[in-house]
């Protein structure tokens, strides 16, 4: 079972998308482009819970925060003729003039689930459509033999759709079997048990550890003793012990002689019956209250101390997490998971290892992430780049790897620098890795020594990804930028074809004129840090062989230094080292270039009229 399409209309920042989704899937994007709205619209429509609460949607839930217009006048060009058919509040279909109906904005969000179980095919079997696997649409032709190729399978279609009630100045929310509002006048409802039966489970953040094992609604251990249909008959009887306790009345302690004669204070004030004999509980003395104080302990070390799970440390908490999910997962073969941020607190390997087990144990898994840890466990084709334009169209683009880069050799060794520039809004494509690890640097130091002047990469919001060759920098460019990156590139001199190919993919090329970053440091530089930093460094046997005294010969030793150390941060511990006027002016310049491009400087009201088109000139 998975969902393979999700439309959405009017949802939050999102005016309208379709996305096709794969059987596993990484949601990557800038910051609220969506990814997250993905994930909560799957919950409004196939979550068993999310539709329980009162009211299921509100006010920014809609899109502009519009949940309802005053009609158009027909004097404005209102059309009284149009009209649209859509579910009332007590499901039966009702026809609104296209004026009317705007007085209400509708969210609709439609899932397309395919890959049905043989139990879910009998319990859905009167809205069972078809689904093309190869064309990725729905299958509708009349011819019954149609659907017997393998391509074309049993899928389920359901909508939900939200709305601002008016009469009861309230928000209503229901989701409906699609067939039924598209072929009848009596929508169904997509039931609880029905949503139960899809196994759709949203986990918010790996945060939810913090509260995994207590029995807060919606916490690990609650959704696992759900699936497992336990409800556990213990209320009345807590409640009734907590009950007849009674805090803190011994005297000697000092609490109840106050209380005693607060309770005097309060006789002369109030009759008995509104209320006297101030006395101290466990709790609130409520399901919902102890549901949230209730918390499982585990024993610490080797003695018998237990401490609440919470405790513990972050990556015992994480595996806990993980061993939850298992259970969830077994106890529910047939699940869908959707996962926020599965690296949060977690540590590299941990972040694989959640990744890889999730989705061997679950029929679809969809997740949303800023780590290229986790997007390595993904392949081209499950890595959803998400892009949501002014008009609030959310789209996905497509990465199509370069020529040059082989599955094989993004597997190997282009994978992790590939996916960080995923993560990324901007990338700096860097010839070598000299450049990758050195310019970055550059770009720190001067932002410390003149923070006025200067900004770091990662203030301006930019990833350098290492192309590996010259002659991978188009190539790499065009990749970052067909999927909607701005795109700058660093290299050395080029010739003019070579210069002519970089500069149709990127917005800004910077090119120093020497053959080798080496080259442009050492000439740049001045001899006194050269000799500075040559007395601060480790040498290498074969070089102090060859120069006993390195900072005696201080550009020559460290030409070979920097060769040896080539891609080892030779070059960038030199930088990290120098003060502004030490660091090559090409660099400066280059870094002043990226700060104009990326955080441009305002211009001068005065210029900006004087430069205005009709403006007389002040001449």
């Amino acid at each position: 079972m998975r969902v393979c399409r999700l439309i959405i209309k009017n949802f939050r920042g999102v005016k309208t998308a379709t996305l096709l989704l794969p059987k596993h899937g990484v949601l990557i994007g800038d910051n609220n482009t969506g990814k997250t709205t993905i994930l909560e619209a799957l919950d409004l429509v196939l979550g068993p819970d999310r539709i329980n609460r009162q009211p299921p949607i509100e006010e920014h839930d809609f899109f502009h925060g519009e949940y309802t217009t005053k009609p158009k006048p027909a004097s404005m060009g209102g059309d009284e003729s149009r009209a649209e058919t859509i579910p009332s509040e007590n499901g039966m279909l009702v026809t609104e003039c296209a004026d009317n109906a705007a007085k209400t904005p509708r969210i609709e969000i439609e899932v397309i689930i395919a890959d049905l179980t043989t139990e879910q095919k009998g319990k859905f079997g009167d809205y069972i459509e078809f689904w093309d696997t190869e064309k990725n649409t729905l299958y509708d032709q009349p011819d019954p033999a149609g659907v017997d190729p393998s391509h074309i399978a049993e899928a389920l279609r359901v909508t939900f759709h939200g709305w601002y009630e008016q009469d009861e100045d309230d928000f209503e929310g229901k989701t409906y079997f699609t067939r039924s509002i598209t072929e009848n006048n009596q929508p169904q409802q997509f039931s609880k048990r029905d949503k139960q039966v899809c196994g759709f489970l949203y986990l918010r953040s790996i945060r939810t550890g913090s509260r995994a094992l207590s029995l807060e609604r919606g916490s690990l251990l609650d959704i696992i003793l759900r699936l497992k249909e336990v409800r556990p008959q213990m209320w009345e009887d807590i409640l009734g012990t907590l009950s007849v306790i009674s805090v803190a009345s011994n005297p000697e302690l000092g609490i109840s002689p106050v209380l005693e004669s607060i309770n005097t204070a309060l006789k002369k004030y109030v009759p008995k019956e509104w209320g006297v004999e101030p006395h101290l509980k466990v709790s609130n003395l409520t399901r919902e209250h102890l549901r949230k104080v209730i918390t499982a302990y585990i024993a610490t070390g080797d003695g018998d101390h237990a401490a609440p799970f919470y405790r513990q440390g972050t990556g015992t908490i994480n595996m806990l997490v993980l061993a939850m999910l298992s259970q969830i997962a077994e106890g529910r073969q047939n699940v869908i998971f959707a996962m926020e941020e599965p690296e949060t607190a977690i540590p590299p390997y941990a972040q694989k290892r959640i990744v890889h087990e999730v989705r061997k144990l679950a029929s679809q898994t969809l997740f949303t992430s800023h780590s290229p840890y986790v997007l390595e466990e993904f392949a081209i084709d499950e890595t959803i780049i998400l892009d949501r334009d002014l008009d609030g169209v959310l789209t996905r683009k497509i990465i199509t790897l370069p020529n040059n880069v082989k599955l094989k050799r993004y597997r190997q060794d282009f994978r992790t620098r590939f996916c960080e520039g995923l993560l990324a809004r901007r990338v700096l494509i860097a010839e070598g890795a000299t450049e990758a690890s050195a310019f970055p640097v550059a770009c720190r130091r001067l932002a410390e020594l003149k923070p006025e002047t200067y900004s770091s990469l990662e203030a301006l919001g930019i990833c350098i990804v290492d192309a590996g060759t010259e002659s991978s920098i188009p190539s790499m460019a065009q990749l970052y930028r067909e999927i909607g990156k701005r795109i700058f590139a660093l290299c050395d001199n080029q010739d003019d074809g070579k210069k002519t190919l970089i500069e149709a993919q990127v917005e800004l090329l910077l090119m120093h004129e020497e053959k080798g970053f080496e080259n442009l440091v050492l000439k740049g530089t001045t001899e006194a840090a050269l000799k500075r930093f040559a007395k601060l460094i480790e040498w290498p046997t074969h070089l102090l062989t060859k120069y006993p005294i390195p900072e005696e010969q201080a550009n020559s030793a460290l030409s070979e230094y920097f060769i040896w150390s080539k891609g080892n941060w030779g070059i960038a511990d030199f930088l990290a080292q120098c003060d502004e006027d030490e660091i090559p002016k090409w660099l400066r310049d280059a870094c002043l270039k990226l700060k104009e491009a990326c955080a441009p400087t305002p211009k001068d009201p005065d210029e900006m009229i004087s430069s205005a088109p009709g403006t007389p000139s002040k001449a």
